[in-house]
């Protein structure tokens, strides 16, 4: 098991977590961003920079992501590709994309994608708080568990 992170957007918050649970339990962890993200020195734990470009870092872990790893994002194409080759998706907030769920995430996803092209005000994504914090850290806790012996 390899755990992905999609660098660009994760909380930094997320990433010490993730940092922390990879050196716990020695898992391979690769952070994947348009730009150098600062890693611990850690022989668990390395950063690819991707060029830049639309997408370029959810490609890259979409193309080299395996089944049985776990991809960190709240990016829902990402989270579907993942899942399509049998990796488990895990968003910061905590919760565990399903091949149940993201389909339908998808849907409402392109919705507002079409909702905002016409110029409608969707509003955001709510305040990152503590308790999605311990809930990313539990569930993360779990998954690490599970897979690892």
């Amino acid at each position: 098991m390899r755990l992905w992170v999609d660098a660009d957007a994760c909380p930094n918050v997320i990433k010490d977590i993730i940092f922390r649970a990879a050196e716990r339990v020695g898992v391979e962890t690769i952070l994947v961003a348009n730009q150098h993200v600062r890693t611990p020195p850690s022989r668990f734990i390395r950063s690819i920079q991707v060029p830049g470009g639309l997408d370029a870092a959810d490609a890259l872990i979409i193309e080299r992501a395996e089944a049985g790893d776990l991809v960190v994002t709240a990016d829902i194409p990402l989270a579907a590709g993942a899942i399509g080759k049998g990796a488990l998706a895990l968003n910061p907030r905590g919760e565990l994309y399903t091949a149940d769920s993201i389909a339908q995430r998808l849907s409402l996803r392109n919705f507002m994608d079409e909702l905002r092209g016409a110029g409608v005000d969707t509003g955001g994504p709510s305040a990152f708080h503590a308790r999605d914090r311990q809930a990313f850290a539990n569930q993360l806790d779990r998954l690490l568990a599970k897979k690892i012996p």
